[in-house]
């Protein structure tokens, strides 16, 4: 086994890391996941290379092993990230969205409308267990209709997004769920039970904040409301039958079909309904004035994989209904790629590890060793880039250090979830939050200050463990 890298030596790549990404910030700004944020990655990852090779002879053999292992075990993520790309051309193409917010605007009230979206997500989330499907869909929908009535961006995307983390945390049907429950050896229904003296206080809040925000919405909106809709009336053929598709779409959620199935299916659904209620739209998007077998089929697979553009009438109705497809998840893809290999790097070289102990070591007593947790969560989701690997890293440090200390293992499987669960949409270039701005179109720092739930839940769980509100140790 390789030796454990120093400390210090071990925080360097991170430096590093850190350094150019605010460099590639100060450059580009928010183009920064362009291109920008991907030389940063690699740059650390060439640091963190280096200095095992040449300090402590790691040979590059053990890189290579750990990098194909780290991108085999993303590459299932890296094609749902195509399938949602598909799904948010073709829903938005088809009519579903645009019915969705032709409705919604007409229904939902400006004062209500922040604290209605985080619920809304956050049951739509519980149900299907997927924080991913749940705002590729319904969140998308949701923006469009507060952008109709005049409601910030940012403000919008929190509450999506905290509704539908809050779901997806709570679900048995969750796959990070079941991933921190498993990995620490935690009963599931005993994991979820026990999340719940954090998570609903912290819901609880997080739905207060945005009930008291949206009660200053409101002026101003009647007259883009009214351009919404007379644009949507006039350029799709809004239908009740668009909304079938989400419906068979909950059904295949409800039937526990895989995440990547249910994108696919729901896609090529759409696709269908698209030729059926929308093949005008098609041949404008394939740029052919008659109708035609290979016009719809082109318009058709441009809506899959490319950009498309609506002429509506209305220039902020038509950046709203512009897609981009599969091509538009590349640059989420690209930045994956380059930070699982820097995730990789660290892992192989034992520097994670090595940073680990060194926080390991100060714990004293209950809230340390959970803010201990809560902090290495965070941490892991920064240098990993994946919540994924976050949740298995922080349960395989810490599992003994709770055994030795007598508390139980859902103390660490819902601390693991209350820090890296929650807090890796909030990292630009964590897989969560590069998929996440993608599709909601908000840059993640943009949307950050307003995610609450995710921003409270790591304070509330390190409080918890202050008051020792029933958290007990092991009987002998």
């Amino acid at each position: 086994m390789e030796k454990v890298p120093h400390p210090l030596i071990a925080i360097i790549p991170v430096v590093v890391l850190i350094g150019f990404l605010a460099i590639a910030i100060a450059l580009f700004g928010s183009d920064s996941l362009s291109g920008g944020s991907q030389i940063a990655l690699l740059m650390g990852m060439a640091v963190c290379v280096s200095l095992s090779m040449v300090v402590y002879r790691t040979p590059w053999k053990v890189f290579e092993k750990q990098i194909k292992t780290t991108l085999g075990e993303v590459s299932i993520t890296l094609l749902i990230l195509l399938c949602v790309g598909m799904l948010s051309g073709s829903w938005m193409i088809s009519g579903i969205v645009p019915t969705l917010i032709y409705y919604g605007i007409q229904i939902m009230s400006p004062q209500f409308f922040l604290v209605s979206s985080c619920i809304i997500c956050a049951l739509v989330s519980l149900l299907s267990g997927s924080s991913w499907t749940t705002i590729a869909t319904i969140g998308v929908a949701l923006l469009g209709i507060g952008h109709a009535l005049g409601i910030s961006e940012a403000w919008t995307a929190g509450a999506i997004i905290s509704g539908a983390y809050f779901g997806d945390k709570m679900s048995p049907l969750s796959d990070t769920t079941i991933l921190a429950s498993s990995a620490t050896g935690t009963d599931l229904f005993v994991h979820i039970r026990y999340m719940m003296l954090t998570t609903i206080p912290t819901f609880l809040i997080t739905v207060i904040i945005f009930f008291v925000a949206g009660l200053g919405n409101g002026s101003g909106a009647e007259l883009q409301v009214g351009e919404y809709v007379e644009g949507l009336g006039r350029k799709f053929n809004i239908s009740l039958w668009t909304l079938v598709v989400p419906l068979l779409t909950g059904l295949l959620i409800a039937k526990r079909v895989p995440s990547l199935i249910v994108l696919f299916a729901s896609s090529i659904m759409a696709g269908v309904v698209a030729l059926i209620l929308q093949p005008h739209i098609l041949c404008e998007i394939a740029e052919e004035m008659v109708p035609s077998a290979s016009t719809l089929t082109r318009g058709l697979a441009v809506t899959y994989y490319g950009t498309t553009a609506v002429n509506t009438g209305s220039v902020p109705l038509n950046e709203l209904v512009s897609t981009h497809g599969m091509a538009g998840m590349l640059n989420t893809i690209w930045l994956i790629l380059c930070a699982m290999c820097f995730g990789a790097a660290m892992v192989a070289s034992r520097m994670i590890e090595s940073i680990t102990q060194v926080i390991v070591r100060i714990i004293r007593n209950r809230m340390s060793l959970v803010s201990s947790t809560v902090g290495t969560g965070i941490f892991l989701n920064i240098t990993t880039g994946d919540q994924f690997i976050s949740i298995v890293l922080n349960a395989d440090i810490y599992k003994e250090v709770y055994q030795q200390q007598g508390y139980e293992s859902r103390l660490l499987s819902r601390t693991t979830e209350d820090a890296a669960t929650v807090t890796s949409v909030l990292i630009p270039w964590n897989t969560c939050g590069m998929t996440q701005s993608t599709v909601l179109g908000v840059p993640t720092l943009t949307y950050l200050p307003y995610c609450f739930f995710n921003l409270l839940s790591p304070l509330m769980s390190i409080f918890i463990a202050a008051i020792g509100w029933r958290i007990y140790k092991r009987e002998n």
